[in-house]
C-alpha cells in the first residue's frame, strides 16, 4: 500500500481540501472546491460522513469497494483506513463531507448516543442509498451545521452544533430503516440462510470446537458486518440476533434433555457452553425451570 495520509485533526483535513477551519473540532467540506487528486490512502482519526454527488472516485475499505454511487452516504468511525481510487487518473472530488472529532462530544448526550449509530461500523457493501428528497434533507442538515460554524463561537455553539449533528444522524437512522425494506431484494434470504446456518451449527461438531454460536460468526458467514446483520435481524424478526441465537440454543437443549443417557453437564458441553452453570442459568432464564427440573416435569407429563 502507498503512503497513508493521516487525518487526526479537523485542521489537517481542511488544509488538505483548501477549506478554512472555522471550528477546531468539526467541519463540513464541499469537495468540489478541493484540488484534483489521484488515488489516496487515508487514516481517519475522526468521525467522517461522505455524501457522494457524482462519480468521482471509488472508496475502498480493506479489499472491498464500497457500494458507493451517486446519492450515497458512507460512514466511518475513528481508526479506519480507506482508499479513494480512480484508475490512477486525476479526478475532481465531488460531494460533501461532515467531519467531527470525538472530543466534540465530551460532556454532551451524544457522547453515549454515538455508539447507538451502528452504521459507523457497517462494512463496504452496506452503504446508505438515499432518494433525491432524502438527499435534500441531508444537505439541509449540513447547511444548518455550516451556518453554526460560520457564527462566532460562544457558549451556545457546541450545543447547537452537536444537536444538529444528532438530528442529521437520526435522519440517517430513519433512512436506513427505510433501506432495510426497500432493498429487500438485496437482503432476501438472509433470515432463511441464518436459520439454516444455525441448524447446521448444532448438527455438526462446531459447538464443541468453536463454542456457543455468536452473532459475529453468522455475520461473517453471510458476509455482513455484525452490526448491520444484527440490525437487519431485528427489523425482520423483532428480536435481537443474540436473542434469536439463544432461543435456538434453548430449543436444541430441550431436544437433548429427553436423552436420559446424557447428563445435563454433557448436554451443556455439547451445546458449546464452557461452564455448565452458565447453561443452567440461561435455561432457567428462558424456560423458568432448571434443566433438571424441566427433565423431571417432562417425564411426568
Amino acid at each position: 500500500m502507498e503512503d497513508i495520509k493521516r487525518f487526526d485533526s479537523v485542521s489537517q483535513y481542511n488544509a488538505f481540501n483548501q477549506h478554512t477551519t472555522l471550528h477546531p473540532l468539526v467541519t463540513v467540506v464541499d469537495l468540489s472546491k478541493a484540488d484534483q487528486r489521484r488515488m489516496i490512502n487515508m487514516y481517519l482519526g475522526m468521525y467522517f460522513v461522505f455524501l457522494k454527488d457524482i462519480h468521482c472516485g471509488d472508496l475502498r475499505y480493506g479489499k472491498q469497494l464500497y457500494d458507493y454511487q451517486e446519492g450515497t452516504l458512507v460512514f466511518f468511525s475513528p481508526g479506519q483506513v480507506v482508499s479513494v481510487e480512480n484508475d490512477g487518473e486525476l479526478y475532481q472530488p465531488q460531494g460533501h463531507v461532515l467531519v467531527f472529532h470525538p472530543d466534540l462530544l465530551h460532556g454532551t448526550s451524544m457522547q453515549q448516543r454515538i455508539h447507538d449509530y451502528h452504521f459507523f461500523s457497517y462494512q463496504s457493501n452496506e452503504s446508505l442509498h438515499i432518494s433525491e428528497r432524502e438527499r435534500q434533507i441531508v444537505l439541509d442538515c449540513l447547511e444548518k451545521i455550516s451556518y453554526e460554524l460560520e457564527q462566532a463561537i460562544d457558549k451556545h455553539s457546541r450545543k447547537l452544533i452537536v444537536s444538529n449533528i444528532e438530528l442529521f444522524l437520526d435522519y440517517c437512522s430513519r433512512f436506513y430503516d427505510r433501506q432495510f425494506i426497500t432493498r429487500e431484494t438485496v437482503h432476501s434470504g438472509v433470515l432463511q440462510r441464518f436459520e439454516q446456518l444455525l441448524t447446521d451449527y448444532f448438527l455438526a461438531d462446531k459447538p464443541q470446537n468453536l463454542g456457543l454460536p455468536s452473532v459475529a460468526y453468522f455475520a461473517g458467514e453471510l458476509n455482513l458486518s455484525a452490526n448491520y446483520f444484527g440490525d437487519l435481524i431485528k427489523k425482520e424478526t423483532g428480536q435481537t440476533a443474540q436473542d434469536y441465537i439463544q432461543n435456538k440454543v434453548i430449543s436444541a437443549a430441550k431436544e437433548r434433555i429427553f436423552d436420559r443417557n446424557k447428563t445435563v453437564n454433557e448436554i451443556a458441553f455439547e451445546l458449546g457452553f464452557k461452564y455448565p452453570q452458565h447453561f443452567t442459568r440461561l435455561f432457567k432464564q428462558r424456560v423458568g425451570q432448571t434443566p433438571n427440573q424441566y427433565r423431571t416435569t417432562a417425564n411426568l407429563n
